[in-house]
């Protein structure tokens, strides 16, 4: 479910980050579809104006993801099939807790691109960092073993498997393996991204575990922040094994935090997207 997206708004979040998210979680189910009032109706609840809800929409039309399309005469976007496809694909990572040990090895991009080509070594490069690898020198990028289906897919639907060739392997010298990871991923950031989100959603999951009545309104703009918040993260940090990774790592903390409030909010928010489409549907 991650769309790269760079425009801001609506509790700081990003307008088109916010409606991927949407689409990602109940648009599926509805063969792709919803009502442009309804998606001005929940974005709405999240804090992003109307104005600023449309643009967002045109924008990620423009990036083909999603069409224009009307049902029974109603306005409204259904997801493309690169649409669906990438919110697919990023199923598994946001909602699937991987963690890789040291026994399953590591999975190298080696690749050249000719200098004739290199606004795909480009492209190449961003891929390959949007998927989680880290960069071991100028032409050898290294991920978790696990993530060889997911690259090859990728890859191979944006054209670069031309340029690439995809290896699987342990780590044997000269360093000792954690020193190197360090090296590799920017795990100083990645720590920092990971106390915001703590810092944001932490007292939240906090609060709601006290139990209570939920409101659902509530609910789905505490989920839908949440889920937009997190579902660049385990593609920042893709399941590094714990043992190569600082002893009080907070990015499984930042994981449970997240599961909590999936698990909290879920079916709350969902009741708030149906109540949402029936209104509009009478209206």
């Amino acid at each position: 479910m991650v769309v790269e997206t760079d425009d801001s708004g609506g509790r700081g979040q990003k307008p088109r980050a916010l409606i991927v998210t949407v689409y990602g979680l109940y648009a599926r189910e509805t063969n792709g579809w919803m009502s442009v009032a309804s998606i001005i109706r929940l974005l709405g609840q999240c804090a992003v104006d109307e104005p600023v809800v449309r643009s967002a929409i045109f924008r990620l039309k423009r990036r083909g993801l999603l069409d224009a399309v009307k049902l029974d005469g109603v306005a409204g976007y259904a997801l493309s099939a690169d649409g669906r496809e990438i919110l697919h694909e990023g199923d598994r990572r946001i909602f699937t807790r991987r963690r890789a040990t040291p026994a399953d090895g590591w999975l190298l991009a080696m690749f050249s691109v000719p200098e004739s080509k290199r606004d795909q070594r480009h492209v190449l490069r961003s891929r390959l960092a949007w998927l989680g690898f880290g960069t071991v020198s100028a032409g050898v990028w290294i991920a978790p073993a696990h993530l060889y289906d997911e690259a090859r897919e990728t890859l191979e639907r944006d054209g670069l498997a031309v340029y690439v060739e995809l290896f699987r392997g342990d780590h044997l010298a000269f360093a000792d393996t954690a020193a190197r990871v360090s090296q590799w991923w920017d795990l100083t950031r990645l720590r920092k991204l990971n106390d915001d989100f703590l810092r944001r959603y932490e007292p939240m999951a906090e609060a709601y575990d006290r139990g209570g009545r939920l409101d659902d309104a509530q609910a789905f703009a505490d989920y839908v922040n949440a889920l937009t918040d997190w579902r660049r993260l385990p593609y920042l940090e893709p399941g590094l094994p714990l043992e190569t990774l600082p002893a009080d790592w907070n990015g499984v903390r930042a994981a449970d935090v997240f599961f909590a409030l999936h698990e909290r909010l879920g079916e709350a928010a969902h009741r708030f997207v149906d109540s949402v489409r029936a209104d509009v549907r009478v209206g």
